[in-house]
C-alpha cells in the first residue's frame, strides 16, 4: 500500500470517527490542539499525518492506533 493511499484510509478513519461522535472539524481541532485547516488536510489525506497528532487522536476516540492502519 502506498503512502497515500495509506494517508487517504486514515484521514477517512478521522472523519468517521468525528461523524460518529457528531463533532465539527472545529470541535475535534480544538480537542486535538491543532488547527481546523490541518485536520481539514488530514482527513483530506493532502498530508502524511505525525504520530504525535495520530496518538492524540487515538487517545481521544479510545482507538488503538493501529485502527487507523
Amino acid at each position: 500500500m502506498g503512502l497515500k493511499k495509506i494517508q487517504n484510509e486514515i484521514g477517512r478513519r478521522i472523519r468517521a470517527l468525528r461523524l460518529e461522535k457528531d463533532l465539527t472539524q472545529d470541535e475535534l481541532a480544538y480537542e486535538i490542539k491543532i488547527s481546523r485547516d490541518h485536520l481539514s488536510n488530514l482527513e483530506n489525506g493532502k498530508y502524511p499525518i505525525n504520530i504525535k497528532t495520530l496518538y492524540k487522536f487515538a487517545e481521544f476516540f479510545n482507538v488503538d492506533m493501529k485502527y487507523f492502519f
